[in-house]
């Protein structure tokens, strides 16, 4: 409960600093040719457009359900990892932060398996919030006033429209990110506080909370990269505005976004994506620590 705690913490610290940029992912990602052309010519461009069309707010949109789901989801991929790393650390006679890199992926791997339960709701609420601006749809709770006439969409009416299943809609490509970026990033992040500890501080101890958020997010930003494009194809599949007709699943997603837009298509958000997701781990992972060192949990 206590490794539960300080993730869903952590978590909450991360997203609510990061928010405006994954706002700035997701309608990059999200965003198709009118006319021949895209609405926003790169990360700035996208920014400044929300903010002159939607002011300030509109980089928030969505926030406030993404809170609610980041708490779980942060608390089981934190704590889950962790748990998974000392465990394998005593079968392996070491210290949890000496893991081998093997047995590290394995505690990743199976962190980012578990969190979908909570991601997957989390994420296709929030994503359908973010883009109902560019649909010309008005947005409540944490968003902006109706748009000439137009129905509020909320986060409860998103649910209640989407169903247990729709909620669900996109786990395949949801795992096809999560896991594989936890594979990824803990180990990595382990070895790079290592790393970053001992040219600091010499020795090889438990890693400072320096160490820790340098490490992470150096780990994010390569974790977030390789993975962009299943960030990509589940973006696309679980948007309220998808195309006619729409798409089949995940292998007709990513054959038509070749087929219509080209393989650079996959990398779109690429550099929000790590501006994002890198600060938010080392944000995560630092407060996780912290809270471990301060209140001895």
């Amino acid at each position: 409960m206590a490794k539960l705690g300080n993730g869903a913490i952590a978590g909450v610290t991360g997203v609510s600093i990061i928010f405006p940029l994954d706002m700035v992912k997701t309608r990059l990602q999200n965003q198709k040719p009118v006319n021949g052309k895209l609405p926003y010519s790169g990360g700035l461009d996208c920014f400044r457009k929300i903010v002159r069309g939607e002011g300030v707010r509109g980089l928030y949109r969505g926030l406030v359900p993404n809170l609610a789901g980041v708490t779980p989801e942060k608390a089981i991929k934190l704590a889950v990892n962790d748990m998974m790393r000392q465990m394998l650390a005593q079968r392996a006679g070491t210290a949890p932060e000496r893991l081998p890199v093997m047995e590290g992926a394995i505690a990743g791997a199976t962190a980012g398996l578990c969190q979908v339960i909570a991601t997957n709701p989390m994420e296709i609420v929030k994503i359908q919030m973010q883009v109902a601006a560019t649909n010309n749809v008005a947005v409540s709770g944490g968003g902006a006033a109706a748009v000439g006439g137009a129905p509020r969409v909320t986060a409860m009416g998103i649910v209640r429209e989407l169903g247990v299943r729709g909620l669900y809609k996109g786990t395949a490509a949801t795992l096809l990110r999560d896991v594989p970026f936890s594979l990824l990033f803990f180990p990595l992040q382990a070895l790079f506080a290592q790393q970053i500890n001992h040219k600091l501080h010499g020795g090889n101890g438990k890693p400072s909370v320096l160490s820790v958020l340098s490490g992470s997010t150096a780990a994010g930003i390569i974790a977030a990269a390789f993975v962009t494009p299943a960030d990509v194809i589940k973006t696309r599949l679980q948007s309220s505005s998808q195309p006619s007709p729409p798409y089949r699943g995940m292998a007709d997603c990513a054959k038509r976004i070749m087929q219509n837009e080209g393989p650079r298509a996959f990398f779109k958000g690429t550099v929000p994506r790590c501006l994002t997701t890198a600060p938010l781990f080392g944000i995560a992972l630092m407060m996780y620590d912290l809270q471990q060192r301060v209140l001895g949990w």
